[in-house]
């Protein structure tokens, strides 16, 4: 099985050195691990990268709270300002305590770092799993809804929405495999054109109906909401009101993202990420406002059932129906079908919800890079890919969120009821942290203005904490029925493989650490008998026969299986005829098998004398082409894949280059800044944390 896993590894490092021009186009040519600095990226575009989530869920985070005020109808959107102004307080609350972590671990560990530090490495595991799944799920909500506002403009995208959604996810990865700082510049101009035609969108609109007024109608304006609960009272309405703010609260997922992100920026990083905080709070929440606001002036209706909810002259719309986001209606109604600016803002809302998912992008690779150093995750997922970019990190999240919009048809209603859940555990549980993280330090501070700033610091921390345990309680009574189980399941899976993984590795790291004493594997073995395995008397053979003579070995011996008679009796005729000072042991094979004699031969030397050491020696091609691997070294890849499994045997190739591998070194001459397909990278910046300090 390792012959055969070895052997199509092989071919699939040949197949990809004729993709390796292609992989140039598109990605670019590879960076050095000194041009890291170079990456790093300046508050205007961090901005845009690292804040795009919960600037763009601004975009359907307010339909989400009509939607679920709809099932007590038309009246229940009287509470929507209060449940706005709530999600506001929460904003600026989280934003604060955020603050606070980036002075305090701006090394990129983010709320693991903190939770690990601070409370153990059970709720800092706890805390690395829901962010995963919330990384995942932020690509697959911001896609889909993407797909969806796109679609009200241009119907073959709202027809083949999955495959869209896909589309859409595979170009993002591939411009984030390009590196961060160029994927930056791509995403600025439409983020900034998104919020800069939202801003216009809320003057304009508020100029209209507060000076002027004018009267704004949304398309929806005209219809009619059918109550599934109506006159919804006591505590189901107290029940209805929480579950609509925990869906507003959608607008807070992303904020994290910054805290993890601090190594991206220029230097001072973490005064750098801070500014970048502020701003990113204060532009979300004076949108989320103002569209509510606007929503409310210009009656827009949404139904989480349009077709049957939504009426019109007393008669359900039907199927045909497509209901358009919050945003949509609202643009229609301040700006006017049709005209420059709806469709300019139409077309930058499209984009930026697809870009949105570059939050996760920047966010899941390098959290996966960490739990990687700390074992928790494949030792791949640390590795640095071509353009200095975590590519193996950003190739999963691509890959899991495509599954989820395959699973989910790409809706983002199903997939929203699914999200912020991970979100508001690692708030919480990194409040939580960032509060011991204070009390220990003033134990030790005397200086009276540090622990003045430090007790300012708990304080914001602790309230946040609060506040944010609240609301993941809130999201958890109100969604866990809608869907919210599906994202705890997927936490307490990440949860249990990381773990296994971390075991996996402990146990490896056990067994072969290097003992203080000397165990019996170190003492020398009494004797070596070398074996060199023979085909056919050819250059590779007596290539192999040389070397091992060179090496000394107290007893050496060529042996080869019979599996046809005559091909056995002209190699012994040879080998005679030659005079090779090597004796030949021959294997009878009456069921032609090759692999299985020279296994049972090899354990039968040390079951002779277990002292002794085995040194076998394999012949092998070395080919130039990847469909010239399918024609040799088969026997050759099976037979070292099973003698890896047998203790005090040494397995040594002996390689013999063919013509076309010199064609193959040729090529690759040729090539400027060739990298071999396949090569392995390691971060060329060391991510290890380190003990944070009492800055606040």
């Amino acid at each position: 099985m390792v012959g055969q896993r070895r052997f199509r590894t092989l071919t699939i490092l040949c197949v990809s050195k004729l993709t390796d021009v292609p992989k140039r186009i598109l990605i670019g040519r590879a960076l050095r691990s000194d041009r890291l600095g170079e990456t790093l990226l300046p508050k205007r575009i961090a901005l845009p990268v690292f804040a795009s989530d919960p600037l763009s869920s601004v975009a359907y985070a307010p339909g989400e709270v009509l939607l679920v005020l709809s099932v007590a109808g038309v009246s229940a959107y009287q509470y929507s300002p209060w449940i706005a102004a709530a999600v506001v307080v929460l904003m600026f609350t989280v934003v604060a305590s955020y603050r606070q972590n980036v002075h305090a671990y701006p090394s990129g560990g983010g709320d693991y770092e903190v939770a690990t530090t601070n409370l153990g490495p059970k709720a800092g595991l706890t805390v690395a799993s829901a962010l995963l799944v919330d990384y995942v799920l932020t690509v697959a909500v911001s896609i889909a809804s993407g797909v969806e506002n796109l679609g009200s403009a241009v119907d073959f995208v709202i027809e083949h929405k999955v495959l869209s959604a896909i589309v859409m996810i595979l170009l993002l990865t591939l411009m984030n495999l390009r590196g961060v700082k160029e994927s930056g510049k791509l995403f600025a101009i439409p983020t900034y054109v998104f919020v800069a035609g939202v801003f216009v969108m809320i003057a304009w609109g508020a100029w209209k109906g507060l000076v002027l007024d004018d009267t704004m109608q949304a398309p929806t304006a005209d219809l009619e909401i059918k109550a599934e609960h109506q006159g919804l009272a006591g505590f189901a309405l107290v029940f209805l009101l929480l579950r609509a703010f925990s869906s507003g609260c959608a607008a807070l997922t992303g904020v994290e993202a910054i805290s993890n992100g601090v190594p991206a920026f220029r230097k001072p990083k973490s005064k750098n990420a801070a500014t970048t905080l502020a701003l990113m709070g204060a532009l979300a929440v004076t949108m989320f406002c103002g569209i509510i606001g606007l929503a409310m002036a210009t009656d827009v209706r949404m139904a989480e059932k349009p077709a049957t909810d939504l009426l019109r002259n007393g008669v359900p719309v039907g199927d045909s129906y497509v209901q358009n986001p919050v945003i949509s209606q609202v643009a229609e109604a301040v700006f006017g079908p049709g005209s420059f600016f709806f469709v300019l803002l139409a077309a930058a809302t499209a984009l930026v919800l697809f870009l949105a998912a570059n939050t996760a992008y920047n966010g899941f690779p390098l959290l996966g890079s960490i739990l990687a150093q700390d074992r928790y995750l494949p030792r791949q997922l640390h590795t640095r890919g071509d353009r200095l970019a975590f590519s193996n990190g950003i190739v999963l999240l691509a890959g899991a969120a495509i599954l989820l919009v395959w699973l989910y048809d790409a809706d983002s209603t199903k997939l929203i009821q699914l999200y912020i859940v991970g979100v508001f555990v690692s708030f919480t549980l990194s409040q939580i942290g960032m509060v011991r993280h204070w009390n220990r330090h003033l134990k030790t501070e005397r200086d009276t203005a540090a622990r003045r700033r430090m007790i300012r610091s708990r304080a914001i921390n602790a309230f946040g904490a609060t506040f944010t345990g609240l609301v993941l309680a809130v999201v958890l009574a109100t969604k866990f029925t809608h869907g919210a189980w599906v994202a705890l399941l997927g936490m307490v899976i990440f949860y249990g493989t990381m773990t296994a993984i971390r075991r996996h590795y402990d146990k490896v790291a056990d067994e072969i650490a290097a003992a203080e004493e000397r165990p019996d594997e170190y003492v020398r073995p009494s004797r070596v008998r070398s074996v060199v395995l023979v085909s056919k008397l050819h250059k590779p053979t007596l290539r192999a026969l040389a070397y091992a003579k060179l090496l000394h070995a107290n007893q050496l011996e060529a042996l080869t299986v019979s599996v046809d008679p005559a091909e056995t009796k002209a190699l012994k005729a040879e080998w005679e005829r030659r005079g090779i000072d090597v004796p030949l042991k021959i294997l009878d094979s009456p069921y032609r098998e090759v692999t299985r004699p020279v296994i049972e031969y090899v354990k039968g030397l040390r079951s002779e004398n277990p002292r002794d050491a085995v040194s076998v020696y394999i012949p092998e091609y070395v080919v130039g082409h990847w469909y010239e691997h399918l024609l040799h070294n088969q026997s050759a890849l099976r037979l070292k894949g099973r003698l890896l499994f047998t203790p005090g045997v040494m397995v040594t190739s002996v390689p013999y280059q063919l013509a076309s591998s010199e064609a193959a070194k040729k090529r690759a001459r040729k090539r400027q800044e060739w990298s071999a397909p396949g090569a392995v990278r390691r971060g060329p910046v060391d991510t290890r944390r380190k003990e944070p300090s009492g800055k606040p």
